[in-house]
């Protein structure tokens, strides 16, 4: 990213390759990265966000260690790993309590850090997970899955598993689940044995929500949401509602819950001043959550079920590192379902 703007902005160029920052930190040599809407953000300009430009964008990336400090212990040169996004102090109270993303100094790579579209990256190994080998019947994951895999799915799981405490047997509303975020969340929730209701505006993305076990879908450009999902719940509501869209989806969400319903949120892409009426949040008991990334146990128990072959991403592309504008000008049409890869 040459300066904060449009796609424009963006180019295949060398820089500097970077060296170990210290006797902890690992040099990645990576094979694959993939987009996330964040790097959308980022070259628009976040507020508050003070980059050195020219600027690394990518969160989700997986390798070859390429180099490893004197100190480090969770990786050595020519281990195949995954990288985990989140960086933190390792330190602080927050840190020291596993939650991570709470820590003052915690930096997302791509956004706060130089990113994972580039040959090589320097980590702590802290961030680093082997990339598991999956056992028969299941296929060999390829770099472009390792590299799709976790700042979404760790994402969706802390606002499933760890924030809403999804039980078996309940039932969940996702919007958009064409996102990464979204379709990760649908197979988190599959997975913990709810029933899921997903919206989108393809009926290409639903069907393929379909596919991938949605229990129902919605279009919420042509259907009332919350009166389908009333109807669906014999009026009742769902136990969680998976928000990330903002202002435009909030007040239908709240709506949408049951009787001590809990929404979490990640996001608010179409703006962040929601209304909420308190009076029915306190008369309906529901719990309002906010979830940011996930910690370092959440990261290896997500990689773990990876391994077993659960939870693998859904992916819609994948691109050259040279050709990598075109996976952003896919990024921004809105038109993937799941996500887009760059193989490096």
């Amino acid at each position: 990213m040459r300066r904060h703007g449009d796609l424009s902005q963006l180019e295949v160029t060398e820089v500097a390759e970077p060296g170990l920052s210290s006797s902890s930190s690992v040099k990645v040599q990576l094979k694959a990265a993939a987009l996330n809407h964040l790097d959308l953000w980022t070259l628009r300009g976040l507020p508050g966000l003070s980059l050195e430009l020219p600027h690394i964008l990518g969160g989700d990336g997986a390798g070859i260690v390429a180099e490893a400090g004197a100190t480090v212990t969770r990786a050595k040169e020519g281990d195949r790993v995954m990288i985990n996004p989140g960086v933190s102090c390792h330190h602080c109270e927050y840190c020291l309590a596993g939650e991570h993303s709470l820590c003052d100094s915690y930096g997302l790579l791509g956004e706060h850090l130089p990113g994972t579209l580039a040959e090589y990256l320097v980590v702590p190994e802290q961030n680093l997970e082997p990339m598991p080998t999956l056992s028969a019947p299941h296929e060999e994951l390829t770099w472009a899955e390792a590299a799709a895999f976790s700042l979404v799915t760790l994402t969706a799981w802390r606002m499933l598993v760890t924030r809403a405490q999804l039980r078996p047997g309940e039932s969940v509303l996702i919007w958009g689940v064409g996102g990464g975020v979204s379709s990760a969340a649908l197979k988190i929730a599959k997975f913990m044995g709810a029933t899921v209701f997903v919206t989108s505006s393809s009926r290409e993305k639903l069907a393929a929500a379909k596919s991938l076990g949605a229990d129902a879908v919605i279009n919420h450009a042509e259907t009332d949401v919350v009166q389908e999902i009333r109807r669906l719940t014999s009026r009742r509501g769902v136990d969680v509602v998976v928000e990330n869209v903002g202002e435009e989806t909030w007040e239908r969400s709240l709506r949408a819950l049951a009787k001590r319903g809990r929404l979490v949120t990640c996001g608010a892409t179409t703006g962040p001043k929601a209304v909420t009426d308190v009076r029915r949040m306190f008369w309906h008991q529901w719990t309002i959550m906010g979830s940011t990334m996930g910690n370092i146990a959440e990261y290896h128990e997500i990689v773990q079920l990876l391994g077993r072959g659960q939870l693998r991403p859904t992916i819609d592309s994948v691109y050259s590192l040279d050709d990598g504008l075109a996976a952003f000008y896919r990024l921004q049409s809105g038109q993937q379902m799941g996500k887009i890869a760059v193989e490096i």
